[in-house]
């Protein structure tokens, strides 16, 4: 069933149901039910499990919490996943329905899975405003930075162990020569078979950097490998690849909290403060760009390191409206 363009239905269908659906709401389920056949056969089984779940609850007597847990052991639904998706009356209710379908014996993936023919399940997990660790079905490690995204398959089956990124992710992947590990993000592909590396796309270009073992990076009729201490970029405004060493260690700023200076210009600083920081740093006078910083700033607030900078290399730190100047 083709739900996986709106993953917001399941709590718009709950809100329906419970008749707290605003007119928006209600608008957008229906136009949802309306766009394809499949999700109207998708709404009838969500419906069907919403009035057992009704029938099995009053005669249910389980753990609550504990079934919550299996639940999310079974189906490898994470908190941070779940959480930021529905308010909290709407997440009472659906812990409630997983647990007593669970108690019946039916399971709500399991049911679902039951009901169509498709290709192995596919779980995606958002790291939302904050990092996050996940660990994938081989055993590897993926930390996601803020705002970025993975979907993998539930088992790893065939001959390659294929995973989709939107963002910015670490991996630690666990060895496995017979089965290569592939990293889509858009039209790059980072191949690997054992190894750690970063992964970082933007509007402007893909990222990646080598800590430990070799990463084959390619791009249409374009490949290229790096080893540690390099990286491969590539250019998403032109067909160029480019590969070389590693400037700086600040790729690694999120899953550290460290920023490593050492003889880092102010401008790659300020950079990299723009981005870990979501702030508006320029520099006021280009004289400045080049001045070099020697120093560490480990989980420091933005505030300490402005104030850093700015006795380091004797500058002033204004702030006009959003915006702070180096001067």
């Amino acid at each position: 069933m083709k739900t996986e363009h709106n993953p917001n239905i399941d709590e718009l269908l709950v809100k329906s149901m419970l008749d707290e659906a605003s007119i928006a709401e209600q608008i957008e389920v229906k136009q949802w039910l309306l766009d394809d056949d499949d999700h109207q056969q998708y709404y009838e089984h969500f419906e069907l499990i919403w009035n057992e779940s009704k029938h099995f609850a009053q005669v249910s007597t389980v753990d609550e919490n504990a079934a919550w847990e299996r639940f999310k052991a079974r189906t490898r639904i994470t908190e941070p996943e779940i959480i930021p998706m529905y308010p909290k009356p709407v997440f009472r209710i659906l812990r409630m329905v997983a647990m007593v379908l669970m108690t019946a014996g039916v399971g709500w993936l399991g049911y679902l899975a039951a009901t169509r023919n498709a290709s192995p399940e596919m779980l995606t997990v958002y790291s939302g405003m904050q990092t996050l660790t996940d660990t994938l079905p081989d055993g590897s490690v993926v930390t996601l930075n803020k705002k970025s995204s993975i979907t993998y398959p539930e088992e790893f089956k065939g001959k390659v162990r294929p995973v989709q990124l939107t963002g910015e992710a670490f991996f630690d992947v666990k060895p496995d020569k017979t089965k290569p590990f592939l990293i889509s993000v858009n039209d790059v592909t980072v191949k690997v078979v054992g190894t750690s590396f970063n992964v970082k796309d933007n509007a402007s270009k893909t990222e990646v950097i080598v800590e430990t073992g070799i990463v084959e990076v390619s791009r249409a009729d374009q490949k290229v490998r790096i080893t540690p201490h390099e990286e491969a970029t590539v250019v998403k405004a032109s067909s160029e690849m480019q590969k070389g060493r590693t400037g700086d260690e600040f790729y690694n700023y999120y899953r550290t909290r460290r920023l490593f200076c050492d003889g880092t210009p102010l401008w790659r600083l300020v950079e990299i403060l723009n981005e870990a920081y979501e702030a508006d740093i320029v520099i006021g006078n280009e004289r400045l760009a080049e001045l070099p910083i020697n120093t560490t700033f480990h989980q420091s607030s933005l505030e300490s390191i402005l104030g850093v900078i700015s006795e380091t290399l004797s500058l002033k730190v204004e702030r006009h409206g959003g915006q702070i100047i180096l001067k």
